[in-house]
């Protein structure tokens, strides 16, 4: 007979839940002003044209429009809100 009860299960169950970052709107998808476009930790993408970022560095549409990423200088990725032409 074992002495002691199994204690597997007690040494498990400690990583933390998921933070469902990354990309929430793709480029050329429409977006309406206020949308989060991409939760992020730190400046992985950086605000361009009509991008706000919040304190924990989401970027979210400041207009209606249609999302657009670009790379630029030392490939950095940028992401804009190209606004939509009312008719």
């Amino acid at each position: 007979m074992a002495h002691k009860k199994g204690v597997g299960s007690s040494k498990n169950g400690r990583e933390s839940a998921s933070k469902r970052l990354g990309v929430k709107i793709f480029g050329g998808q429409a977006c309406k002003a206020g949308n989060i476009i991409v939760r992020q930790r730190g400046t992985e993408f950086h605000p361009g044209e009509n991008i706000g970022m919040g304190r924990d560095h989401t970027l979210f549409a400041l207009v209606d429009g249609t999302v657009c990423f670009k790379v630029g200088r030392n490939d950095r990725r940028s992401v804009s809100v190209v606004p939509a032409v009312e008719a």
